[in-house]
């Protein structure tokens, strides 16, 4: 019987992250629920950029990034954008900067594992010289799909609050056809919109047709866009030029959900008169405890594999 219970307390303990240091540096509300689940797995946290949060959590200490044993950090956690270009973590619990470094990456062990929701030039390269492992969770197919969810609640919100029509009836493109692209075509559909979605692909081409709705190749945006009332952008990169927002008519409404600094040319948009709105992290502003509640999961998950994996191999 007590061997019994000894092996149910080691299988028990493989489900729990104890012993793991943890180092999660800034962020917005979608940290805190990140940092309850991994507490409750008994984690030791690091909170880095929190000087200003009510919140408390036992076994959670507030420091600053200086003042901890990098030695000893297994994981980083950084928020959904990660890094700007110049190392900055963004941090809305303080009023002090925070840049990570590929000096901070090379102090912690080789195995730390930084994990975040995107990544860019900056990351990627001190990632690299660093010799460390990099976790991008919106690569992951699970947490964009129940990302979209939020997304589209956020998405459905701006535009209520922003137009004087209904979305039913309304002559709406989507431009993009990936997780969110998809989720939004389809409650938009689902709502009366007369929903046309842009694509390259062929498979997305035929997809979209399948689901009932009307496909143009992206390449015929401006055509599309001159009876418009509203154009939802997803695709990170200037697809929304000056040449397609000169045939806009004035009430268009543009939402871009790209990441910074979306696909529209703001400047443009404004002196013509059109209302576009950049609306990155969504989910952040409108469901923050349940983009939180995702990503804290999927982050326990893989904090798991990883450390089952290095249990292991030693």
């Amino acid at each position: 019987m007590t061997n019994l219970i000894i092996m149910h307390r080691r299988r028990w303990n493989l489900f729990m992250l104890t012993g793991l240091q943890i180092a999660v540096i800034g962020g917005d509300a979608r940290q805190i629920e990140i940092i309850r689940k991994l507490n409750e797995l008994d984690a030791k946290l690091f909170l880095i950029g929190f000087e200003q949060l009510d919140h408390s959590f036992t076994g959670a200490v507030k420091e600053k990034l200086s003042e901890i044993n990098l030695k000893e950090i297994d994981a980083i956690i950084l928020p959904v954008a990660g890094t700007n270009l110049t190392g900055e973590v963004d941090t809305i619990f303080s009023n002090e900067k925070v840049v990570l470094t590929e000096e901070i990456l090379k102090k912690t062990p080789s195995h730390c594992t930084i994990y975040s929701g995107i990544s860019n030039a900056y990351l990627d390269e001190i990632i690299q010289k660093s010799n460390r492992k990099l976790e991008l969770l919106f690569e992951r197919d699970d947490v964009a799909i129940y990302n979209s969810i939020p997304t589209i609640e956020g998405v459905l919100m701006m535009v209520i609050q922003h137009t004087d029509f209904t979305i039913h009836g309304s002559k709406t493109v989507v431009l993009g056809f990936g997780r969110n692209g998809m989720t939004i075509s389809r409650v938009f559909h689902s709502l009366g919109a007369k929903v046309r979605v842009g694509a390259r692909r062929k498979e997305h081409i035929a997809r979209i047709e399948e689901m009932g709705l009307e496909s143009f190749h992206l390449k015929d945006l401006e055509q599309i866009v001159k009876d418009a009332d509203i154009v939802i952008n997803t695709i990170p990169h200037l697809i929304v030029t000056a040449s397609v927002i000169s045939k806009m008519p004035h009430h268009t409404l543009i939402i871009d959900i790209a990441s910074k600094p979306g696909g529209t040319d703001f400047r443009y948009a404004e002196k013509r008169g059109i209302k576009a709105i950049l609306t990155p992290s969504l989910p952040g502003i409108v469901a923050p405890k349940t983009a939180g509640q995702i990503l804290a999961n999927v982050l326990a998950e893989l904090m798991k594999e990883d450390l089952m994996k290095r249990k292991e191999s030693t």
